[in-house]
């Protein structure tokens, strides 16, 4: 808490520093602002219902805050359209300074090319604040479905139909397997629902049979006999499931996709505070307790800071956009 001569003080320095530009008074402003941050609790947007794994991260970071904040962390569920609903409620928090989007950054990255309306730009309209964990997509199978790889899977699919449950049309989980689709020449149905949890729970109950979704949230089924694990699309294997092949390993190769769970923030937020809130949510994820309970659920621990957060969306924006031209999707949002 800043004193009252601190403020003074400041309010002098300000004065002293008008000569030097408004450089030096926005820099010195930012920073009284971030030491005043935050006066009430922290709104943490997540763009989907409740049990995905965006959801899992959410619930697991608000829990120990800490007094760096000083205030709690209030996970926010608002699913819709994919996640723009909610990141477009973040997006449009402008100075608000207490509103903050933790998403799959990977699917938001593939929004501008997917959607035709969307009603924010999140280029223009969010920042990284910090990359917090990534976890691969599981590609399973109802327990009834006779196959136990990915080439299996593929003939089977030209012989009976095959629902193939996604988050939604357009998201990440979606193209993923559209690549593999192309890839290998399947030839299965996609069946949009409203998120990760909703996707796996009817392909545990047998209405879809093919699942490609975050192992975060897909790994307690595996685990549980209820769904069947046929390939991981991590570029290599992974010590939790080492007997199981890679989607590189099973036909498409260099193949590699996942769920990147990250925070992002209004552009309007000033870079003191998301450097403030970069370091306290990275100091969070990194706890021993959360890195191992991640680690136990096929999630890996990855940090990066705004500017690298920032830089890796704009690679995946070009990099699924090639995607989306070559699948065709477009949508109205």
């Amino acid at each position: 808490m800043t004193s009252r001569r601190q403020f003074l003080g400041q309010a002098s320095s300000l004065a002293a520093l008008g000569t030097l530009g408004t450089s030096g008074i926005l820099a010195t402003t930012s920073a009284w602002a971030a030491d005043k941050w935050p006066s009430r609790p922290i709104r943490l947007v997540v763009p989907y219902p409740a049990g995905g794994s965006s959801d899992i991260i959410a619930r697991l970071i608000s829990k120990q805050p800490g007094e760096a904040l000083g205030q709690p962390i209030v996970v926010d569920n608002r699913p819709g359209a994919n996640g723009n609903i909610g990141a477009a409620m973040v997006a449009q928090a402008g100075t608000d300074n207490h509103t903050l989007l933790l998403c799959d950054v990977g699917a938001l990255a593939i929004s501008p090319s997917v959607y035709t309306k969307l009603t924010f730009d999140p280029n223009k309209d969010l920042k990284g604040v910090a990359m917090l964990a990534y976890s691969p997509h599981l590609l399973v199978v109802h327990p009834s479905v006779q196959v136990n790889n990915l080439k299996e899977l593929v003939a089977l699919s030209h012989k009976q139909t095959l629902n193939f449950a996604v988050t939604a049309i357009g998201s990440a989980p979606h193209l993923a397997g559209v690549a593999v689709q192309q890839a290998t020449g399947a030839a299965w149905q996609y069946v949009p629902y409203k998120g990760g949890s909703q996707a796996i729970s009817d392909t545990v109950g047998g209405t879809a049979q093919v699942l490609m979704t975050g192992m975060l949230a897909t790994w307690p089924q595996v685990q549980a006999g209820k769904l069947k694990l046929l390939a991981v699309s991590k570029r290599s294997r992974m010590a939790l499931v080492s007997q199981t092949p890679t989607i590189a390993e099973s036909g498409v190769p260099n193949f590699e996709s996942g769920t990147w769970q990250g925070v992002m923030a209004p552009t309007a937020m000033p870079d003191a505070l998301v450097a403030r809130i970069n370091a306290e949510l990275v100091r969070i994820i990194r706890t021993p307790e959360i890195r191992a309970q991640l680690a136990g659920q096929g999630a890996e621990v990855v940090t990066m800071s705004p500017a690298e957060t920032s830089k890796w969306f704009g690679t995946e924006e070009k990099r699924w956009a090639q995607v989306v031209k070559a699948a065709g999707v477009k949508l109205d949002a």
